[in-house]
């Protein structure tokens, strides 16, 4: 016998006797009358070749067979009724895996506070946090593979924005640079030399870009690096400077020796925000997952 020729409904009938330990109450519960109950569980008989229920006295009572596959078919069942409903939801008991693409300095500065937070009130759920090359790669939120973004984001299709918080962009150099002291000129930021951030998206790339433009200044880039951590080290160790966001300076400025620079730019900021796609709107684990995220990542 295969499952692919079995009326699954019979399953369901089988399981209600089984419950029930009646064939009148099976019927009430499954809203039909105890003839279709008792026709359903005959054809159940011929596809298993077992009697499954003996009648006893007012009520039936399961042969080895069927005490066998009660539980079994119990079991089965409640995991599809709460599959195909979506409310068996419970986070002290969930061990489902969400996964969160972003970019360094949310890693760096967010993470930390969302992993205890997970580990407080999901203790049995997993984490697994991708870049934002690989959520580009993995064709955005609307693939199967990234459930939510901590980033700019971008407005499209589908797509859900919650803005989290705002991200300055400060100039920093290392503590001991030989020529920069705590605030430089428009013609003295034409004379330095400066790491360039390339992260996807690049909008923060193009705010900086557009700001030494407004002051007339060709920024001199001397390396180009794939996230702000990688700058960061580059000017603790080096007389270049970087436009960097000022949670990762704060995290990591005082390990590198870093120093903010004022400038006479204007001030430049990013609103970072919680981004996810229809597709994982209305699934009730993934709802507490980003409340939990926004929480905490503010």
């Amino acid at each position: 016998m295969s499952l692919a020729t079995l009326d699954l409904n019979l399953l369901l009938m089988l399981d209600t006797v089984l419950a029930e330990r009646s064939v009148v109450g099976a019927a009430r519960r499954l809203h039909v009358t105890p003839s279709a109950v008792s026709n359903g569980l005959a054809r159940l008989r011929g596809a298993l070749d077992d009697p499954l229920l003996i009648r006893s006295g007012r009520g039936v009572v399961p042969t080895p067979r069927a005490a066998a596959l009660g539980p079994a078919l119990a079991r089965a069942l409640r995991d599809l009724d709460q599959a195909v409903h979506g409310d068996g939801f419970d986070p002290a008991t969930t061990d489902r895996t969400f996964t969160l693409a972003s970019a360094d300095v949310g890693q760096v500065v967010r993470l930390p506070r969302i992993v205890a937070a997970l580990a407080k009130e999901m203790p049995r759920a997993q984490l697994r946090v991708s870049s934002i090359d690989a959520l580009v790669a993995a064709g955005g939120l609307a693939g199967p593979e990234i459930d939510i973004l901590i980033g700019v984001g971008e407005k499209g299709p589908g797509v859900h924005i919650q803005p989290l918080y705002e991200e300055r962009i400060v100039l920093v150099a290392r503590a001991r640079h030989p020529t920069i002291r705590s605030r430089v000129s428009a013609a003295q930021l034409g004379k330095l030399r400066h790491v360039e951030v390339h992260v996807s998206p690049g909008r923060g790339n193009r705010q900086v870009v557009t700001g030494y433009a407004a002051l007339g200044v060709a920024r001199d880039i001397a390396a180009v690096v794939p996230t702000f951590t990688a700058a960061a080290a580059v000017v603790g160790r080096s007389d270049l400077v970087a436009s960097l966001p000022a949670s990762l300076v704060e995290v990591l400025g005082p390990s590198l020796g870093l120093r903010r620079v004022a400038t006479p730019l204007a001030p430049m900021a990013t609103t970072v925000n919680l981004v996810w796609h229809e597709r994982t709107h209305r699934d009730p684990a993934l709802r507490a997952f980003r409340d939990l995220v926004a929480r905490v990542a503010i």
